[in-house]
Protein backbone atom coordinates (compact mmCIF):
# COMPACT_ATOMS: atom_id res chain seq x y z
CA UNK A 1 0.00 0.00 0.00
CA UNK A 2 0.95 3.51 -0.54
CA UNK A 3 0.06 6.87 -0.13
CA UNK A 4 1.95 9.99 -1.58
CA UNK A 5 3.94 8.01 -3.29
CA UNK A 6 5.53 6.93 0.10
CA UNK A 7 5.93 2.91 0.45
CA UNK A 8 7.23 0.80 3.40
CA UNK A 9 9.04 -2.93 2.95
CA UNK A 10 11.07 -5.35 5.31
CA UNK A 11 13.78 -7.23 4.25
CA UNK A 12 12.66 -10.68 5.60
CA UNK A 13 16.85 -10.69 6.88
CA UNK A 14 15.54 -8.35 9.40
CA UNK A 15 12.06 -10.02 10.50
CA UNK A 16 14.14 -13.09 10.63
CA UNK A 17 15.67 -11.53 13.66
CA UNK A 18 12.37 -11.17 15.60
CA UNK A 19 11.48 -7.74 14.85
CA UNK A 20 8.03 -6.71 14.50
CA UNK A 21 6.47 -3.66 14.02
CA UNK A 22 3.36 -1.63 12.22
CA UNK A 23 3.76 0.97 9.89
CA UNK A 24 1.06 3.79 8.58
CA UNK A 25 0.91 7.29 8.04
CA UNK A 26 -1.39 10.06 9.05
CA UNK A 27 -2.25 13.04 7.04
CA UNK A 28 -3.53 16.32 7.40
CA UNK A 29 -2.23 16.50 11.12
CA UNK A 30 -2.96 19.70 13.24
CA UNK A 31 0.27 19.77 15.50
CA UNK A 32 0.17 22.14 17.86
CA UNK A 33 2.08 22.98 21.43
CA UNK A 34 -0.04 21.09 23.85
CA UNK A 35 -4.08 20.39 24.38
CA UNK A 36 -5.03 20.83 27.72
CA UNK A 37 -7.28 17.97 27.13
CA UNK A 38 -4.33 15.85 26.34
CA UNK A 39 -2.54 17.15 29.33
CA UNK A 40 -4.85 15.29 31.40
CA UNK A 41 -4.93 12.20 30.06
CA UNK A 42 -0.82 12.39 30.40
CA UNK A 43 -0.62 13.20 34.11
CA UNK A 44 -3.47 10.29 34.86
CA UNK A 45 -1.13 7.85 32.50
CA UNK A 46 1.79 9.07 34.39
CA UNK A 47 0.76 8.44 37.78
CA UNK A 48 -0.30 5.05 36.71
CA UNK A 49 2.70 3.79 34.64
CA UNK A 50 5.04 5.40 37.83
CA UNK A 51 2.83 3.27 40.54
CA UNK A 52 4.39 0.35 39.21
CA UNK A 53 7.91 1.59 37.97
CA UNK A 54 11.17 0.78 39.59
CA UNK A 55 14.96 0.37 37.90
CA UNK A 56 14.19 -3.12 38.42
CA UNK A 57 11.18 -3.51 36.95
CA UNK A 58 12.90 -1.49 33.95
CA UNK A 59 15.93 -3.80 33.81
CA UNK A 60 13.42 -7.13 33.38
CA UNK A 61 10.46 -6.25 31.65
CA UNK A 62 9.73 -8.37 29.13
CA UNK A 63 9.47 -6.10 26.11
CA UNK A 64 12.36 -4.01 26.71
CA UNK A 65 14.39 -7.64 26.89
CA UNK A 66 13.24 -8.04 23.49
CA UNK A 67 15.37 -5.15 22.48
CA UNK A 68 18.17 -6.28 23.74
CA UNK A 69 18.36 -9.73 22.35
CA UNK A 70 17.45 -7.91 18.65
CA UNK A 71 20.68 -5.88 19.67
CA UNK A 72 23.12 -8.87 20.72
CA UNK A 73 21.38 -10.71 18.03
CA UNK A 74 23.79 -8.25 15.44
CA UNK A 75 26.17 -7.48 17.84
CA UNK A 76 24.90 -4.11 19.01
CA UNK A 77 26.30 -2.91 22.63
CA UNK A 78 22.91 -2.49 24.75
CA UNK A 79 25.18 -0.21 26.87
CA UNK A 80 25.67 2.26 23.93
CA UNK A 81 22.57 1.42 22.42
CA UNK A 82 19.13 1.51 24.30
CA UNK A 83 15.75 1.41 23.44
CA UNK A 84 13.82 4.60 22.94
CA UNK A 85 11.28 3.49 25.06
CA UNK A 86 13.75 2.36 28.25
CA UNK A 87 14.87 5.82 27.79
CA UNK A 88 11.80 7.25 28.40
CA UNK A 89 10.87 5.08 31.35
CA UNK A 90 14.50 5.93 32.39
CA UNK A 91 14.10 9.62 32.58
CA UNK A 92 10.37 8.94 33.50
CA UNK A 93 12.02 7.08 36.88
CA UNK A 94 14.17 10.30 37.22
CA UNK A 95 12.10 13.12 36.73
CA UNK A 96 8.78 12.30 37.11
CA UNK A 97 7.73 13.63 34.43
CA UNK A 98 7.89 13.27 30.29
CA UNK A 99 10.35 15.51 27.91
CA UNK A 100 7.44 17.72 26.65
CA UNK A 101 8.27 18.32 22.72
CA UNK A 102 5.13 19.11 21.07
CA UNK A 103 1.58 17.52 21.02
CA UNK A 104 2.18 14.95 18.38
CA UNK A 105 5.69 13.72 19.98
CA UNK A 106 3.94 13.50 23.33
CA UNK A 107 1.19 11.75 22.30
CA UNK A 108 3.22 9.27 20.89
CA UNK A 109 5.47 8.98 24.11
CA UNK A 110 2.75 8.81 26.22
CA UNK A 111 1.98 4.97 24.21
CA UNK A 112 5.41 4.10 24.07
CA UNK A 113 5.57 4.23 28.32
CA UNK A 114 2.55 2.79 28.41
CA UNK A 115 3.43 -0.26 26.20
CA UNK A 116 6.86 -0.30 26.43
CA UNK A 117 7.55 -0.57 22.31
CA UNK A 118 9.39 1.55 20.35
CA UNK A 119 7.45 4.55 19.02
CA UNK A 120 8.69 7.03 16.02
CA UNK A 121 7.25 9.69 13.37
CA UNK A 122 8.89 11.14 10.59
CA UNK A 123 7.46 13.78 8.75
CA UNK A 124 6.32 12.39 5.81
CA UNK A 125 6.99 16.04 3.92
CA UNK A 126 11.19 15.47 4.24
CA UNK A 127 11.11 11.67 3.73
CA UNK A 128 12.67 10.72 0.21
CA UNK A 129 10.66 7.97 -1.81
CA UNK A 130 10.06 4.80 -0.24
CA UNK A 131 11.26 3.85 3.17
CA UNK A 132 13.23 0.35 3.53
CA UNK A 133 13.83 -1.55 7.02
CA UNK A 134 17.10 -3.21 6.05
CA UNK A 135 20.56 -4.18 7.33
CA UNK A 136 22.75 -1.08 6.84
CA UNK A 137 25.89 -1.10 4.44
CA UNK A 138 28.18 1.58 6.39
CA UNK A 139 27.12 3.92 3.01
CA UNK A 140 23.90 5.22 4.89
CA UNK A 141 23.64 9.03 6.16
CA UNK A 142 23.20 9.38 9.74
CA UNK A 143 22.28 12.59 11.50
CA UNK A 144 20.80 11.70 14.63
CA UNK A 145 18.62 14.00 16.44
CA UNK A 146 19.88 17.16 18.45
CA UNK A 147 23.47 15.85 16.83
CA UNK A 148 26.00 18.60 15.19
CA UNK A 149 26.17 16.60 12.44
CA UNK A 150 26.44 13.12 10.32
CA UNK A 151 27.69 10.12 12.12
CA UNK A 152 29.34 6.79 11.12
CA UNK A 153 26.81 3.87 11.21
CA UNK A 154 28.37 -0.02 11.09
CA UNK A 155 27.25 -2.57 8.56
CA UNK A 156 25.03 -4.84 9.27
CA UNK A 157 22.39 -2.64 12.30
CA UNK A 158 19.34 -2.88 10.74
CA UNK A 159 17.60 0.50 10.06
CA UNK A 160 15.00 2.48 8.45
CA UNK A 161 16.40 3.90 5.56
CA UNK A 162 14.81 6.44 2.39
CA UNK A 163 15.56 6.67 -1.06
CA UNK A 164 18.50 9.13 -0.26
CA UNK A 165 20.66 6.61 1.94
CA UNK A 166 19.19 8.54 4.65
CA UNK A 167 18.49 6.70 7.74
CA UNK A 168 15.23 7.72 9.44
CA UNK A 169 15.73 5.51 12.56
CA UNK A 170 18.97 3.45 13.79
CA UNK A 171 17.74 0.40 15.55
CA UNK A 172 14.48 1.25 17.83
CA UNK A 173 17.43 3.55 19.51
CA UNK A 174 17.67 6.81 17.73
CA UNK A 175 15.55 9.56 15.25
CA UNK A 176 17.00 11.92 12.91
CA UNK A 177 17.25 15.49 12.49
CA UNK A 178 16.37 15.20 8.46
CA UNK A 179 11.87 14.15 9.32
CA UNK A 180 11.82 15.73 13.01
CA UNK A 181 8.62 16.67 13.75
CA UNK A 182 7.79 20.59 14.56
CA UNK A 183 4.56 22.36 14.71
CA UNK A 184 5.05 22.91 10.99
CA UNK A 185 4.35 19.00 10.58
CA UNK A 186 1.06 17.80 8.58
CA UNK A 187 2.30 14.27 7.57
CA UNK A 188 3.75 11.84 9.72
CA UNK A 189 5.08 8.43 8.91
CA UNK A 190 4.83 6.43 12.41
CA UNK A 191 6.30 3.14 13.52
CA UNK A 192 5.36 1.00 16.35
CA UNK A 193 8.08 -1.37 17.11
CA UNK A 194 8.34 -4.72 19.18
CA UNK A 195 10.37 -7.65 19.19
CA UNK A 196 9.91 -11.32 19.60
CA UNK A 197 8.53 -10.79 22.97
CA UNK A 198 5.51 -8.90 21.60
CA UNK A 199 3.11 -10.35 19.15
CA UNK A 200 0.73 -8.92 16.72
CA UNK A 201 -2.02 -8.57 18.71
CA UNK A 202 0.06 -6.16 21.40
CA UNK A 203 1.44 -4.14 18.07
CA UNK A 204 -2.13 -3.85 16.57
CA UNK A 205 -3.16 -2.45 20.35
CA UNK A 206 -0.82 0.02 20.77
CA UNK A 207 -1.06 0.76 16.88
CA UNK A 208 -5.00 1.56 17.22
CA UNK A 209 -4.13 4.17 20.63
CA UNK A 210 -1.61 5.71 18.66
CA UNK A 211 -3.83 6.38 16.33
CA UNK A 212 -7.12 7.07 18.10
CA UNK A 213 -5.31 9.42 20.81
CA UNK A 214 -3.73 11.41 17.39
CA UNK A 215 -6.39 11.88 15.44
CA UNK A 216 -8.82 12.86 18.64
CA UNK A 217 -6.37 15.84 19.52
CA UNK A 218 -4.58 16.31 15.99
CA UNK A 219 -7.23 15.40 13.50
CA UNK A 220 -5.66 13.46 10.30
CA UNK A 221 -6.73 10.16 8.21
CA UNK A 222 -4.89 7.35 8.80
CA UNK A 223 -3.39 4.94 6.25
CA UNK A 224 -1.48 1.64 6.96
CA UNK A 225 1.55 0.84 5.27
CA UNK A 226 2.56 -2.96 7.13
CA UNK A 227 0.71 -5.09 10.12
CA UNK A 228 2.00 -8.08 11.04
CA UNK A 229 -1.36 -8.98 12.48
CA UNK A 230 -2.42 -9.56 8.45
CA UNK A 231 0.52 -11.32 7.47
CA UNK A 232 -0.24 -14.37 9.03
Amino acid sequence: MQLNNLSFNISHNVLNLGLTCSCFIISDLRNRETDAGFEVIKEQVIKEVLSELSPEKIKNAHVLCGFKELHKSIGCSNRKNIAASENLLKLLWQHGRLPHVNLLVDIYNLVSIKTMLALGAHDTAKITGSIHLRFTNGTEKFWPIGGTGYKTVASGEYAYVDEENDIICRLEVRQVEKTKVTLDTKGCFYIVQGNANTDSNYIKNATEELIALTKRFCGGQEQMLYMPWMER
